[in-house]
């Protein structure tokens, strides 16, 4: 686990102090909501409010002796409860405890994730504006292509960040849902209105139908979600980390006065952050792929999802949350060259506008594998020879019979490429 990278209140939700006053509570709630349908005195359950708690040395040394941690917590929690304690835990099982709390915490950890998400998108969202008309080479298999903005980067990165935020809503959903239903989810021993009260109380929905545990599907399209927002981080880390080469320098990272890129080399400026958000991420699809393993258990349940599960939660919770807050400091501080990025879009001298001459010639009458052949053989030739693309193009006689000389040059209007870039951030943003 890292604790140590997360802000105070997300490490907390996973704290062994906060885990069983979820169970105390789902304990507590459940005679609350007997004593309301009956099954147990009102006076019992008002006691059990009143003095029900925990030690959490006294647990573990009871659960020397039990070896099972929930059945050591109820004994706890009845030395602090006398007689009336004989009706908590009354028909429970030890996953009505563990599932239900866990989804209560699943649940507080994925609202502060969407509020980091929230602190992305508005930091994607006010960079994109600022770099909406910066000019910049769009690249294809890492080849320069055709002209693009680098606020259109970032508003393709807001738009799917704002995806992800929709499937952390989803997914938090899909959480936080109980059950209190028995060993083996028939409610032979506990009402299922029992189940509804707790859940009520708690914010969840009770799970429709379950077995000894809430199925573990759920938790499996929790994890992968939180992977897929891990992915997206990956994304603009490695697209930063390329603009960042020293042959391409269009980005940087911000480098703080005293920072160190490395021990042997002063010079060093490097995209540590970028590289580290590329290694978390990996992490975050590794214990999604462990979720989706804990789907397929022993009949009504067995316990090897439970050892894994005590990793993965609370591991891929704080690990998102942290590298949700990284990434925002990194796009909020990112250093942007327009000038560089310019520079490198005239490094093949005109070639990145071949398009707009081959949809013309196309226009004017030549077919379209002719006009590809007519332009390529000048693009070999800046290639491999050097030269002036354009000039290239005007001097082909060829070409010439076709086009007139405004209509080549008009082919090399970078506003020509930037002309729906406003189009495109009214979809993005929705302006109106």
């Amino acid at each position: 686990m890292i604790p140590r990278y997360s802000r105070p209140e997300m490490s907390a939700i996973w704290s062994e102090d906060n885990k069983l006053k979820k169970w105390l509570e789902v304990e507590v709630l459940a005679c609350e909501g007997m004593a309301e349908m009956g099954i147990i005195p009102k006076e019992a359950a008002q006691i059990i409010r009143e003095k029900a708690d925990f030690d959490i040395d006294r647990v573990k040394e009871i659960e020397k002796v039990t070896k099972h941690d929930v059945a050591a917590f109820v004994s706890q929690v009845a030395e602090y409860v006398g007689p009336e304690a004989r009706f908590i835990h009354l028909g429970l099982t030890s996953s009505d405890v563990l599932d239900t709390g866990l989804a209560v915490q699943l649940k507080e950890a994925s609202a502060l994730i969407l509020k980091e998400m929230d602190l992305v998108l508005a930091a994607l969202k006010e960079r994109a504006y600022e770099f909406k008309d910066t000019v910049t080479i769009g690249r294809s298999h890492a080849i320069h292509a055709e002209p693009t903005t680098f606020g259109l980067k970032l508003a393709l990165w807001y738009e799917e960040m704002k995806r992800n935020r929709d499937r952390m809503v989803r997914a938090a959903e899909v959480v936080s849902c109980g059950k209190i239903s028995g060993a083996v989810g028939t409610f032979a021993n506990i009402d299922p209105g029992v189940e509804e009260y707790v859940c009520n109380k708690l914010g969840l929905q009770p799970a429709p139908v379950s077995t000894q545990i809430i199925q573990r599907d759920r938790h499996a399209e929790y994890l992968s979600t939180l992977a897929i927002i891990g992915c997206t981080i990956d994304k603009i880390g490695v697209e930063i980390r390329h603009l960042q080469r020293t042959e391409v320098n269009e980005v940087e990272e911000c480098f703080t006065k005293g920072q160190k890129g490395s021990s042997a080399m002063p010079h060093k400026r490097n995209p540590v952050v970028s590289e580290q958000m590329s290694g978390l991420a990996r992490v975050l699809r590794g214990n999604a792929m462990a979720a989706m393993e804990n789907v397929a258990l022993w009949h009504e349940r067995d316990i090897s999802h439970s050892s894994v599960e005590r990793i993965i939660f609370p591991d891929s919770a704080i690990l998102l949350h942290y590298m949700l807050g990284k990434t925002k400091k990194l796009l909020a501080n990112l250093l942007v060259y327009p000038e560089r990025m310019m520079e490198n879009l005239n490094k093949t001298q005109g070639l990145t506008f071949s398009q707009g001459i081959l949809l013309e010639l196309a226009r004017a009458g030549v077919s379209r594998d002719q006009a590809y052949q007519m332009v390529q053989r000048n693009a070999m030739k800046v290639f491999e020879e050097g030269g002036d693309f354009q000039k290239l193009l005007l001097e082909d006689a060829e070409i010439s019979e076709h086009l007139k000389p405004e209509t080549v040059k008009s082919c090399f209007d970078i506003a020509y490429h930037t002309k729906n870039v406003d189009r495109i951030f009214d979809r993005v943003f929705q302006n109106k």
